[in-house]
């Protein structure tokens, strides 16, 4: 009988060993351009562990064990966050640039230059990018609906989306925010998912803002992926005590506007499916589309919420009018005039206004940013998109 092999390591194993690779690879290239200057090795050497050792002390915590306060996310997290991303890009450059450099017997010269220019190009991107991020875009949409009830002509629904609210979120801009959907005067505001960034505690800063928000039909909410890593019933929980807001997870509710009834359908998130760090325990919370039907009466116009538009082709399905998601940012990264975003590499409907059939569905670019506040062609928006009748289902422009 032969031995038992070796099993092979976990995936979250073979992940941590290229990543620990990658890192030192990636700062010993950046070290090697510090030779014959000790004081920027120093120098270079507390980065290193300034922002490794919080990637080092989050994945043994599986988190953090106390609340994140502002100053920690942005003298930290932050910090840490931006360093990984231009980690690979200035070690990139400067390899390159040492091996054109040893052409010309001047390697790290070569080095030095090429990391250089790459973090002066970087830094420029990354500047304009926070600039991006605090430039709220206002845009108006009309919704063309085929056999809409005349009563609900001219209904306006104000629409923002991932949030991700926490103490590092300039309360300016969540003051601004508030402003731009109040000066709209919507009959219905519609917040859909990812209200807050990471923690349950944050809804108490979204609640400072947005808890007393009011609408004639509702101010609505629903789930995504990053309420339900903070713990969803937590969260909803704090929803309930500290804000207005009607939460719908594979619930509907019909509201009546002029005697004509529409119904507001909202679903819950795959990530409540077990995926992700605190989707095992929220799986109450995972998509149920059959489930949030079943309460939509025959023959009554459905506007449907879904974080996360992979759920349209089945909303689609079953006869939604209008699905408002969010969820992908655009990548945060976009080029509208061209249809494209960062994340349509890897969703089917990643940005703007899609249709199948007689069913529409925007992407909202999303209000807020997650990780970095990073945006370049994906302004954070807040949305008016106004229902009318029309023969040809379509969502169009405005302004």
């Amino acid at each position: 009988m032969s031995p038992p092999s070796a099993s092979p390591p976990p995936r979250r194993g073979r992940f941590a060993q290229r990543f620990t690779l990658y890192q030192l690879a990636a700062w010993l290239t950046l070290l090697a351009l510090t030779i014959g200057h000790p004081w920027a090795t120093v120098e270079l050497l507390l980065l290193v562990a300034y922002v490794t050792v919080p990637i080092l002390l989050l994945v043994r915590w599986r988190g953090w064990p106390f609340y994140p306060r502002g100053w920690f996310r942005v003298l930290v997290v932050r910090v840490t966050l931006y360093a990984q991303l231009l980690l690979p890009i200035i070690a990139a450059a400067a390899l390159l640039g040492i091996v054109v450099g040893a052409f010309f017997h001047a390697p790290l010269a070569g080095g030095r230059w090429a990391a250089g220019v790459a973090l002066a190009i970087a830094v420029a991107a990354l500047t304009a990018g926070y600039i991006g991020s605090r430039w709220l875009a206002i845009r108006a949409f009309d919704v063309a609906i085929p056999d809409l009830p005349t009563a609900l002509e001219g209904l306006r629904i104000v629409q923002i989306s991932d949030l991700h609210v926490g103490p590092h979120i300039p309360r300016s801009f969540l003051a601004r925010v508030r402003r731009e959907i109040e000066r709209f005067a919507p009959d219905l505001v519609a917040v859909t998912g990812d209200l807050v960034d990471d923690r349950s505690e944050d809804v108490a800063i979204y609640a400072r803002f947005f808890g007393d928000l009011q609408a004639p039909l509702g101010v609505f909410a629903i789930a995504g992926n990053h309420d339900v890593y903070a713990g969803w019933d937590a969260v909803a929980g704090e929803l309930a005590r500290l804000t207005n807001e009607i939460v719908l997870v594979n619930d509907a509710r019909v509201v009546r506007w002029k005697d004509a009834p529409l119904a507001i359908v909202g679903v819950g998130d795959p990530a409540g499916r077990g995926r992700g760090w605190g989707g095992s325990e929220s799986r109450h919370v995972a998509p149920d589309v059959a489930r949030a039907y079943a309460a939509v009466p025959a023959g009554v116009p459905v506007v449907a919420l879904a974080h996360n538009p992979a759920l349209w082709p089945e909303l689609a399905a079953r006869g939604a009018a209008l699905t408002l998601s969010g969820h992908t940012h655009w990548g945060q990264l976009a080029i509208p005039a061209a249809d494209w975003s960062l994340a349509s590499l890897f969703l089917p409907h990643a940005m703007g206004i899609s249709r199948e059939g007689s069913s529409l569905l925007y992407v909202h670019p999303g209000t807020g940013y997650w990780g970095i506040p990073f945006r370049l062609g994906a302004r954070p928006q807040v949305a008016l998109l106004v229902l009318r009748r029309g023969a040809d289902p379509a969502i169009t422009p405005v302004s």
